[in-house]
């Protein structure tokens, strides 16, 4: 088994080397230009954002398939990923992950654009869609589109299940000494209740969970930054130079360069936010949308609160307290976390686990979705209950076993899920110019999508 995992572990550093993060930093920096700059709609974006379009073609709300979607993305990405960028990279990385956020903007509004042109209605009222549905219907991949399912399906049971299982077991059992058993009987049941009742259900969960989860961790950041006040401008000063130049800012961080720094900034932005995976557009095809421009601006917000909002308030808090407390240690992300966090007298640790443990059971959530929906392009709804079951009873097997393989194997598909979504993104940079000048750029955002353009099919 050690082997194995060590040729997996690999594998999974080859897929995420230097031609894929630069597939995927090329292709957010070309649809950034192709498409205009997108991120200058993004006040437009928040705002439509929150509004429902109660009469369109869709099973949830606006913002209810952008809830889901965070939640799926919000996680320890944001937490502990931004704090290993920092020890392994150096201070620099925040930046390079705040620029990964900004040019992913394009790519999540690109993947929303086409979940939405591409989706089908079934005969039932479902709307199914994302980068299966365009692979086949817009470039005649078939092949590709079930390469991509299968990778999705895979996915969901190693990031989405047993590693956030996992997760939460550990850090209950560190901190309350709780038995993993009895964390995972609990999630169990908790992923049961909410996953049974559908699509609609967990986008409700979500609605009210991730703004709940992400106001808590905000305040907690704030209050961080108010007691690092001193430091803040500093903070500010080292990472925008040591992106540029190399620098250090303790022993534990010494030797960092500038190809660190970019390398370990750019890889946790793009993995912090999913653009360019290829999971959120699955929830964006959902919304009740009335054209497919309006969903890819929606879809393209979370890239904007998931990388530059929460990622850059991360990074802030904690080069700001590697500045304040320079004889703590910088050995990993999570003792970074955790110390500056417990800076914050009395809740500051509780807060910590709070967050960390709401972030992954939401991610749990977002991730059965994404699997239910791939699983219903290979096989229609034949063995989408079996799917709902195995994947609850994974929880548990997830809060008990020792997953670091899990986590390898979950990598590899991540980036076997990455590359046939972004080739249908550039193959289809066409249609993505042609819907977004026919509706945005014309300022035809209230345009009701054209019936023809919507197919039926039968529900299988």
């Amino acid at each position: 088994m050690e082997q194995l995992n060590q040729w997996i572990a690999e594998i999974s550093s080859f897929l995420w080397g230097w031609p894929m993060i630069i597939l995927l930093l090329g292709t957010h920096i070309f649809l950034t230009v192709r498409l205009k700059f997108p991120q200058r709609k993004l006040w437009t974006a928040i705002k439509l954002s929150v509004k429902k379009d109660k009469n369109a073609a869709g099973e949830v709300s606006q913002f209810g398939a952008l809830a889901t979607a965070l939640a799926a993305t919000i996680g320890t990405g944001n937490i502990i990923g931004v704090a290993t960028a920092v020890a392994l990279g150096g201070p620099g990385a925040v930046l390079w992950c705040w620029l990964t956020g900004f040019f992913g903007i394009s790519t999540k509004y690109a993947e929303g654009l086409l979940a939405v042109k591409y989706r089908v209605k079934t005969s039932n009222g479902k709307t199914l869609g994302g980068p299966m549905y365009a692979l086949e219907r817009g470039l005649g991949w078939r092949k590709m589109a079930i390469a991509f399912s299968v990778f999705t399906v895979l996915a969901s049971f190693g990031i989405g299940s047993t590693v956030q299982a996992n997760a939460i077991a550990t850090m209950t059992q560190e901190s309350y000494a709780v038995s993993p058993a009895i964390s995972g009987l609990v999630l169990c049941a908790l992923l049961a209740a909410v996953v049974l009742g559908g699509i609609k259900g967990i986008a409700r969960v979500c609605s009210v969970l991730v703004p709940f989860m992400a106001l808590f961790y905000v305040i907690g950041c704030i209050v961080i930054l108010i007691v690092n006040g001193a430091y803040i401008w500093p903070a500010i000063q080292l990472i925008v130079q040591s992106a540029f130049t190399p620098q250090a800012a303790g022993g534990g961080l010494a030797g960092t360069t500038v190809i660190m720094a970019a390398r370990y900034g750019i890889a946790r932005g793009l993995f912090s936010n999913e653009s360019g995976l290829g999971s959120a557009p699955i929830m964006a095809a959902a919304a009740q949308t009335r054209n497919p421009v309006r969903q890819a601006l929606v879809s393209s917000t979370g890239t904007f609160w998931d990388t530059v909002f929460i990622c850059a308030l991360t990074g802030m808090v904690i080069v700001s307290s590697i500045l304040a407390y320079p004889d703590i240690s910088y050995d990993n992300g999570a003792t970074l976390t955790k110390m500056a966090f417990s800076k914050i007298p009395y809740i500051g640790t509780p807060l910590l686990t709070f967050g960390l443990m709401t972030f992954a059971f939401s991610t749990t959530l977002g991730w059965e979705l994404y699997g239910e929906r791939a699983m219903a392009y290979l096989s229609g709804k034949r063995w989408i209950y079996a799917f709902q079951i195995v994947y609850i009873i994974s929880v548990f097997f997830g809060a008990v076993m020792n997953l670091n393989i899990v986590w390898n194997l979950s990598d590899c598909m991540n980036a076997l899920m990455a590359i046939p979504n972004l080739l249908s993104l550039l193959f289809l940079s066409g249609m993505l110019v042609h819907e977004t000048r026919k509706y945005l750029w014309r300022d035809r955002l209230d345009r009701d999508m054209e019936e023809t353009e919507i197919r039926e099919i039968e529900d299988k």
